[in-house]
């Protein structure tokens, strides 16, 4: 995954299967918890949650709603930083680059998930995690499996 052209490969050793534009950090680059960066280095899907669940579906907190992200909910909470349709969640595997102690990316709740805001992806906007469009998350979610590596570079 490269934040410099804001796109994710789907790779087989070196042979690309598909390739999804996304929208990383506003802020860009970043490990440290608080920052709203995205957090750089190697990492692995730790869970992967919403299986099943509708495009648009709402997440809190890791936990499928009930809810559909609709426009009147999305004018209703603009700022809002929705979680929408399925959740990648990544563990960093480099110690002090991005697991464990104030660099740690499963703490800080780095996901790769959809999202309402879909004409921000290809342009660096979300608070740390990785945006993707919601028909594109849910084709990746069922393409990768726990322990898929997710190398983040800048």
């Amino acid at each position: 995954m490269s934040l410099r052209c804001q796109t994710l490969e789907l790779l087989e050793g070196a042979r690309v299967l598909a390739s999804f534009p996304v929208s990383t950090a506003a802020k860009g680059g970043g490990e440290r918890d608080g920052s709203e960066q995205t957090p750089r280095g190697i990492h692995e899907i730790r869970a992967m949650i919403g299986a099943g669940a509708p495009e648009g579906a709402v997440f809190e907190g890791r936990r499928r709603t009930g809810a559909i992200c609709t426009a009147r909910a999305l004018r209703a909470e603009p700022d809002r930083d929705w979680i929408l349709s399925r959740i990648l969640w990544l563990r960093g595997l480099e110690v002090g680059v991005n697991r464990l102690g104030n660099v740690d990316s499963m703490r800080r709740y780095i996901y790769i998930h959809g999202t309402p805001h879909e004409d921000a992806i290809g342009t660096p906007a979300s608070h740390g995690c990785i945006r993707m469009r919601n028909a594109d998350v849910i084709e990746l979610f069922d393409r990768v499996e726990p322990g898929t590596r997710v190398e983040i570079i800048g």
